[in-house]
Parts: C-alpha cells; structure tokens; sequence
C-alpha cells in the first residue's frame, strides 16, 4: 500500500465522510479475528484542540466491518494532569467522549492502570540500547496509528513518528527520552503566580514569598508542564549542549518499536484542526493552518514528511523557531529509519 490522501473542503464540514474515503482505500495487514489497537490522543483535562472522537468511532466501525476486533489506547504520562494516573486518564478520556459506549470498543491504558504493565524491546542505537513500552506493543495482531497532526513545544510538530514514540514508551522511557528538557525563567515576564510549582510532578519547582521560583535540574524529570502551563509564557527549555538530543531519542524509540509493529501496522494522520501545540496541554491553543485532510501510508517517517509538506514548514518553523524539528527527518535518514 502507498500513500493516500482525501483532501477536506475546507470548512470542516464532512470531515468524517473523507476520513471514511481514505480508509476505504487502506489494506490492511491484519483480518477477521486480529485484535486491533488503535493508537490515539484524547486530549489532556481541559484541552480545547484534540480530535472529536467521532473519527475514532469511524476506524472503530472500519474495523469492525472488516471482521477485526479493535480496542482504543493511550498510555500514561510523566506530568500532573488528568492522565498521569491510569484511572484518570479514562476518566479524562470518558470526560471527552472516547468511551466504550460511544466508540464501540474498549479504551485502555497499555502499560496499565499502574505503569507496570510493559516490556523492553531492543533498540541498538547511540542513545538507547533498549527502550521501555508497553507490553501490548508485542502482544496485539495490529495497530492503526491514528495521529494528529499539530505543532509541539518540544519537538516542533507531532504526528505519527511522537505519537509512536511518546504512545507506546512507559513513563520510564518518556523521562530518558524528556531528560535533556529543562526550563529556564525569564524574570521580566514571571510575576511569581507560582503556577509552575502547583503543576511541577516531583518538587523540582520551588518557590519562597516575594522570590522569584526556582527549579532543581536534579530534581526535574524534563516533562516540561512548568513551561506548557506558565500563563505568561516566562519559561522556555533551557537545552543542552546538544539540542537535537530529544529529537533524536524521539527517532530511536519510535524506530524500536516500529521494528515490532511494523508489519502489522497502518497509519493515518489527521490534517485537521492544526494547533500550534500538543493536545497535551489544557485551555485553548491557537491553530495555526486551516484544514487540509487525511493522509493514510505505511511508515511513520514517510506519512510525516509529506504532512509537513502540506501544512508547510515555514507554518511549523514560525510556530517553533527556536526548534530543530528537522532533525527528526535528518537522524530518521542515519539510523536507516526512512521508509
């Protein structure tokens, strides 16, 4: 199978319908009986910008039509929030519309409601040997990796290649993968509302009466909610000697668990409701492009350059200009991770 493309009018009106087109076009490698996960992000407490879970119903009906029994899942987060915690996330979920009512399937947490629930897989590459997933990475007939794709306070954009990284990783992995994210505070802006230690998961935030606060780099696990949810925008990752660290631990875990999935795996990234940040984030986030469409493929690298391609990397660049997202494609190509 190729890559495909159903484009939307531009209104968003109809945008199930062309989701519909494009996976009538799809062939799958999976049948009657496989047991299907369909990878997706529904969205932080709050957040204003993720998928309405009537796409996720239609690949649940696609699926099912074609005689395969399918199951919706996320895995948990490093940050406080409303999934950090297995229960809480399906609540958050359920609080968004992806309940098994709703969807026609089960939703749930892959590496368990308590984290454990996961396995590691070879990687071989410079910065991970091995990485940490959940276990259902191995354990499922097939996967649709359904992804939408939106600009990223971290890596520049998210599609497909963050969704299978950051998705299928244990919180151990997403820590290694977060580690070289630090914030760093701009003093002109931060009017010590102290929001950054409300949000901080681990005490690395610290702040005393009538100071500015303060973070512990030994502390900090890098999930970066300090800086997503500074109301005033004061913080910004303070990278490393080498800032292309996280997109290339980004790569090497997405390529690791690519090698177990991959033959049993279809992609389809969403083109619609292009946000300049991750669904990760709570409130309102700005969209930075109008609607383009669906794009449906079979490797991860390939679905995502030509998603940039059509939203545009000058859109994705203005919206993270201090980011090397490109990195993501450049290391995809040395680690023979292209496609």
């Amino acid at each position: 199978m190729g890559m495909h493309f159903t484009p939307t009018d531009g209104t968003g009106q109809g945008s199930v319908d062309v989701l519909k087109g494009l996976l009538a076009r799809l062939d799958p490698p999976f049948g009657k009986g496989s047991s299907v996960g369909i990878k997706l992000h529904w969205g932080e407490k709050g957040n204003h910008s993720f998928l309405d879970p009537v796409y996720a119903r239609e690949i649940v009906r696609w699926l099912t039509a074609r005689g395969s029994a399918p199951f919706v899942f996320d895995t948990s987060v490093l940050y406080s929030g409303g999934r950090r915690k297995g229960k809480d996330s399906l609540e958050t979920a359920a609080s968004h519309g992806f309940t098994e009512e709703f969807l026609g399937c089960p939703v749930v947490i892959a590496d368990g409601l308590d984290g454990r629930d996961i396995v590691d897989i070879p990687a071989g590459y410079k910065h991970f040997k091995t990485v940490q997933v959940a276990s259902l990475t191995e354990r499922a007939d097939g996967f649709v990796i359904f992804s939408h794709f939106k600009g990223h306070l971290a890596a520049g954009f998210g599609g497909a290649i963050k969704n299978i990284s950051m998705g299928f990783a244990s919180r151990a992995q997403k820590q290694r993968m977060h580690s070289d994210v630090k914030p760093i505070l701009s003093r002109k802006k931060c009017t010590r509302c102290g929001v950054c230690v409300e949000v901080c998961p681990t005490g690395a935030a610290q702040i005393v009466e009538g100071e500015y606060p303060t973070y512990d780099p030994e502390v900090c696990i890098g999930c970066a909610q300090c800086i997503a949810q500074c109301p005033e925008m004061a913080l910004r990752i303070l990278w490393g000697s080498d800032n292309e660290a996280f997109q290339e631990k980004l790569l090497e875990t997405a390529a690791a668990v690519w090698k177990v999935i991959g033959p049993k795996t279809v992609l389809v990234n969403a083109l619609i409701r292009i946000s300049a940040e991750c669904d990760c984030l709570p409130g309102k986030v700005d969209i930075i492009a109008g609607d383009i469409g669906f794009l449906g493929g079979t490797h991860p690298v390939t679905l995502d350059r030509e998603s940039v391609a059509r939203v545009g990397a000058d859109v994705i660049t203005a919206a993270h200009s201090y980011l090397p997202w490109q990195r993501q494609f450049s290391y995809a190509d040395e680690i023979g991770f292209s496609g």
